[in-house]
């Protein structure tokens, strides 16, 4: 609750008129200053009544490409017996507040506003909660309260047309892509059987121990992985334009290309961040699904659109030992900007793990050395340069 400019001078006016009146003994100035106290009391009780709103989103895509457009509609419903007197309404669309028509909205009526919303810029967009601010007649005294939940826009990077991807090191001598359903005869993992399931992959052992169907679940290990690692550090991206790092915006132009490539041509691909993200998905979520997207709970486009800058300087060792660690693919293409050329060393050692290994760097102002770390580099100004050039990089 708040008291406005005019709320506080009149519970001033209250305070000093009953105080003069008392002390001088004037009841007129008594009776000015409780009605001026009055006044105010009846505002708050007036401005704590909570309407019955209902407020439902409806976003037209939630999700889209930088640049594309999107849309937000808002429904509002009086869900109580009264009329919404007195009220004034302001949905939030990220740095942006979008008024609300809910004056004297009837009982059982709705009002519905659409607007768009700014996709200018990768990123997520918080769209709402509604504000809500109930004032009394004469003005004294406002509260503002939130209706509904904030729905989130996922602004994806552009995505550039790839030609191909790398076929990486292929490990069978039949070819890219062995055919054989579920995978190959190397052993994965067991799950639950589920309606069409062959009853040859049903493990019997592990079924009666557990009390129900356990299958064999196996993986195809003649299939090439791409591994694509995104350095999202600030010293990767020291160049700043208005405030934004424009080649880490290309470089997840880049990631987001490269990952649709990928998909589109059946091909498992791993993004990760050299600097961990919040709650980073580690396990099959960052395998791609249809449209780029993952099973899990974020798809590769979706943390693209997410990604920050982190202050973790160190962190491409630390993601360098990993990747030696898990050893994840077959390719790895790790993608940077001007910064991160003092770290191709640590990437550099990764031949021995990846047969394949690429760098990109963006908006250097300079070409990089060749034969850097005995690696293949592309210099791209930006996503666009990149995908152009794509095609000479993948034959190396």
């Amino acid at each position: 609750m708040g008291i406005t400019a005019r709320g506080v001078g009149l519970l001033v006016a209250a305070v000093v008129l009953l105080a003069v009146g008392f002390r001088f003994a004037y009841p007129e100035l008594t009776l000015l200053g409780a009605a001026a106290g009055a006044a105010v009391g009846y505002a708050a009780l007036v401005a704590l009544w909570r309407p019955r709103l209902t407020v439902t989103r409806r976003a037209e895509p939630d999700r889209v490409a930088r640049g594309e457009p999107a849309s937000m509609t808002l429904t509002v419903r009086n869900t109580g017996r009264l009329r919404s007197a007195n009220l004034l309404a302001e949905d939030r669309c990220g740095e942006r507040t979008v008024p609300v028509p809910v004056l004297r909205l009837r009982p059982g009526r709705d009002t519905e506003v659409r607007y768009d919303v700014p996709t200018d810029r990768r990123g997520v967009v918080p769209v709402g909660p509604l504000r809500v601010t109930r004032r009394d007649p004469l003005g004294l005294v406002a509260l503002a309260r939130p209706y509904g939940a904030a729905v989130p826009v996922w602004v994806h990077p552009r995505i550039h047309p790839l030609t191909a991807v790398p076929r990486g090191a292929g490990r069978s001598l039949d070819g890219r892509v062995d055919g054989v359903p579920h995978g190959s005869i190397t052993f994965d993992s067991l799950r639950e059987y589920v309606v069409g399931d062959e009853l040859r992959r049903v493990h019997w052992r592990t079924s009666a121990r557990v009390g129900e169907l356990m299958v064999r679940e196996n993986v195809d290990t003649s299939m090439p992985r791409l591994v694509v690692l995104l350095d999202n550090r600030v010293a990767g991206h020291p160049q700043r334009v208005g405030g934004v790092a424009e080649s880490f915006e290309s470089a997840c132009e880049a990631a987001a290309s490269i990952v649709t490539a990928a998909h589109r041509a059946d091909v498992p691909v791993l993004l990760l961040l050299v600097a961990a993200e919040p709650a980073e998905p580690t396990k099959p979520a960052e395998v791609t699904g249809p449209d780029g997207e993952a099973d899990g709970p974020l798809g590769p486009l979706d943390r693209l659109a997410a990604a920050e800058l982190s202050d973790d300087g160190d962190a491409v060792r630390a993601a360098t030992t990993r990747l030696r660690q898990d050893r994840l693919g077959d390719t790895l293409i790790f993608l940077t900007g001007p910064g991160g050329r003092d770290e191709l060393g640590h990437v550099g050692a990764l031949r021995g793990a990846y047969p394949s290994v690429v760098v990109a760097v963006f908006g250097a102002a300079e070409p990089t050395p060749p034969g850097t770390a005995g690696l293949v580099v592309v210099d791209a100004a930006d996503g666009a340069q990149f995908a152009a050039e794509w095609d000479g990089v993948r034959r190396w």
